[in-house]
């Protein structure tokens, strides 16, 4: 049980800064953090922000079955 409450609160935390790092409806990742340097780095930055959106996806799923796990326990 007591596991199962840290690896619910190390999934929360993955959920929060996945949110955070999400892109903006204006500006994504790549404008908030490299600054421009995306005419340096071509798409690098699009592949970053999509694999920050499916882990973050993933990391909701998670905490969101292990919620049901607690409040069936």
């Amino acid at each position: 049980m007591f596991i199962l409450k840290i690896l619910h609160f190390i999934i929360a935390i993955a959920v929060i800064v996945g949110v955070l790092l999400q892109s903006g409806k204006s500006a994504g990742l790549s404008g908030a953090i490299d600054g421009g340097a995306t005419t340096f780095f071509g798409k690098s930055g699009k592949r970053m922000e999509d694999t920050i959106s499916k882990a973050t996806t993933v990391a909701a799923v998670l905490f969101m079955i292990n919620s049901l796990i607690l409040a069936i326990f």
